[in-house]
């Protein structure tokens, strides 16, 4: 059975892209600064692993 994925990018680049993109978005949301930094923080994170995973390297956090 074919495996069903959510998402249609496999190139994690335009998947840490992506990442970068909302973090920025997160940034400039209508909601509390805490928030805000939580998630900008939370999609930039997520945009390092996928960037270290493409060149092979662990990200230490």
């Amino acid at each position: 059975m074919a495996k069903l994925r959510l998402f249609l990018t496999p190139n994690p680049s335009k998947r840490a892209a992506a990442h970068r993109a909302m973090a920025k978005a997160a940034l400039f949301a209508d909601t509390s600064a805490s928030t805000r930094l939580k998630r900008y923080n939370h999609h930039i994170e997520k945009a390092r692993h996928l960037e270290a995973a493409v060149s092979g390297l662990e990200v230490c956090s």
